[in-house]
């Protein structure tokens, strides 16, 4: 009854590497940032049917893009953070918002699993170089 619930309350999404969601855990990669910002940038600038960007900005790792949903037409607000972790690893974070009030019906939930997934394919990304979120790196040195 609580996913009901949220999807009937609910207007937005966020990753979190702790989420339950499979989608929303966000991306950590051992892939470059310029790579992965440029495959990110791509796919919201009109790569991935209905989106567009409004705003980018490498320095601070920020794409505020805007996604129309074929079905009904309805329009989020999505923000998009690429950054580097305190591991030198690529993360990717997001958030959608509905525009309209109301429940979304998971639909920002489900834009943001197409986006990572779409992301993992543009960068070929293989299982090696999609990281556990909260795994910490291993660094053993030789003794």
């Amino acid at each position: 009854m609580s996913r009901v619930w949220r999807g009937l309350t609910r207007n937005r999404a966020e990753t979190d590497p702790t989420s339950v969601d499979q989608r929303l855990l966000g991306r950590t990669y051992a892939i470059a940032f310029d790579r992965v910002w440029r495959a990110a940038l791509a796919l919201a600038g009109g790569e991935m049917r209905g989106w567009h960007v409004e705003h980018s900005d490498d320095h601070t790792g920020i794409i505020r893009a805007v996604h129309v949903s074929r079905l009904f037409g309805s329009v989020d607000d999505v923000e998009i953070n690429v950054y580097l972790d305190e591991n030198a690893q690529t993360r990717v974070g997001m958030k959608s918002r509905s525009r309209k009030g109301g429940g979304d019906f998971g639909r920002n939930a489900r834009s943001i699993g197409r986006f990572v997934r779409a992301l993992d394919r543009a960068l070929e990304a293989t299982p090696s170089q999609i990281l556990d979120p909260m795994a910490l790196p291993n660094w053993s040195h030789p003794s």
